[in-house]
């Protein structure tokens, strides 16, 4: 005999057996549960998506950003004014830092302006949701009394268990969070590839500048730099000196190709338009002088960083930068494709010093940088997770595949990656958005 599943229906439905006449054998079918509300059910979906339109990581990260801004103007602030009372010569010098503190007030005005608007947009959308919320709390409630076979009770115990395995997941492979909430600038959404950070070597006054280089032709190309005097400026929008020009034309011979670029000494290291040589844009000057690499050089979006079923364009040079100066990390024919890192040392024009040969794919690396002379690479592990899985010493040629360290993204894909030594920040450009994770050394 073959055993059968039978599952009972006494609960829904009831059987009511009459005999009419000429002995036939009818069965009335009445069902004793009430009838479903499909058009609650449906109110309830369309409350809820309306929430999830309401609430996004976007806004509550807007307040974050602001909120960051102000909390690194005032500090910044208090130091200019102690340093004016403190050195004040009723001259020149004086009024110059009197202009420069009207300036910095200026900044810090629009900056609460901004955050006082946005904290009151904040405040009503929560009291709304909040309301929203309840209402929809006791009308799922009410649904679930007609959930007689406990199907959703079943469906929430495998989601907690669900939620429990990521979290035994994520502490055996712990992914660090960004450091400061990510920085949509004052083009959000406009550019999805760039570059961002500080320089390590900064000129005089600039020490706490930030500067912003964005494709803004096809996402490949751009011509100029956009420099801020502090990070909350960056937040704000608030750029000075502002653009500052490699060529009015856009693009052009020996402007820029790609999103991996550096600043180091006040001067723009890149790759440069439709050739295999590495660029560098003096900031004072407004000169541009090119170092070519070895003949073979992959160049022109034929020797990229890539993932499993996407390459990144125009990502042929990485160019980076860590205590020691400035390093090209690029591919060639003679080497099938594989990692080459190269120092690159200041001069009249800038030239290559030591090179090394790795034995890493470079298409099989999302993105690279530098720190304390060790090159490290990374790769794409979900829309979520990045790792860094792979590292070069320079000082003693030892590779390892086996670095582990996870990163959470707040996109899906990093166009750049950039160490400063200055802050041990790594900064990435991420469609549009510009995130810094904290770099610990053990």
């Amino acid at each position: 005999m073959k055993l059968c599943v039978i599952i009972p229906l006494c609960a829904l439905f009831t059987l009511t057996q009459q005999v009419p006449p000429q002995d036939q054998c009818l069965c009335d079918l009445t069902n004793s549960e009430k009838a479903f509300p499909h058009d609650k059910l449906s109110t309830v979906e369309d409350n809820a998506s309306k929430c999830n339109s309401n609430i996004t990581p976007k806004k509550t990260l807007e307040l974050e950003s602001l909120m960051l801004g102000l909390e690194q103007r005032l500090p910044q602030l208090e130091k200019d004014l102690s340093v004016l009372e403190r050195e004040n010569d009723g001259e020149l010098y004086g009024v110059l830092s009197l202009l420069v503190i009207e300036n910095e007030l200026t900044e810090i005005k629009q900056l609460m302006d901004k955050l006082n608007m946005t904290s009151l947009r904040h405040q009503h959308l929560t009291t709304d949701t909040t309301e929203q919320l309840e209402d929809l709390r006791v009308k799922m409630a009410e649904l679930q009394e007609y959930d007689t076979l406990q199907v959703v009770k079943r469906q929430q115990a495998n989601q907690r268990l669900k939620r429990d395995l990521d979290q035994c997941k994520d502490e055996h492979h712990p992914t660090p969070h960004p450091t400061q909430p990510p920085q949509a600038g004052e083009y959000p959404g406009s550019y999805m590839y760039g570059a961002w950070g500080r320089d390590p070597k900064p000129a005089v006054g600039k020490e706490n500048w930030y500067w912003l280089v964005m494709l803004t032709s096809s996402n490949r190309y751009s011509n100029y730099i956009r420099l801020y005097s502090s990070l909350s400026s960056l937040i704000v929008g608030v750029s000075v000196p502002g653009n500052v020009l490699i060529h009015s034309s856009n693009p052009t011979t020996n402007t820029v190709q790609g999103p991996n670029v550096v600043l180091y000494g006040d001067a723009l290291y890149y790759n440069c338009y439709y050739k295999y040589d590495v660029c560098r844009f003096n900031l004072s000057t407004k000169t541009v002088t090119a170092m070519q690499l070895p003949e073979g050089t992959r160049f022109n979006s034929k020797g990229n960083f890539c993932r499993l079923d996407e390459c990144y364009p125009y990502t042929d040079l990485d160019l980076a930068t860590d205590e020691s100066g400035v390093w090209v990390i690029y591919t060639t024919t003679q080497d099938f494709g594989n990692l080459v890192l190269s120092k690159v040392e200041e001069g009249e024009p800038p030239t290559l010093n030591q090179t090394w040969h790795t034995s890493v794919y470079k298409q099989a690396v999302t993105n690279t940088f530098m720190a304390c002379g060790v090159l490290y690479a990374t790769r794409y592990v979900s829309k979520e997770v990045e790792e860094i899985f792979y590292s070069f010493d320079t000082s003693t040629g030892v590779e390892k595949f086996d670095i582990g360290i996870f990163i959470r993204k707040m996109s899906p894909n990093i166009y750049s990656l950039n160490y400063s030594p200055v802050d041990q920040m790594l900064h990435a450009y991420c469609n549009s958005f510009m995130v810094s994770y904290k770099v610990l050394f053990e």
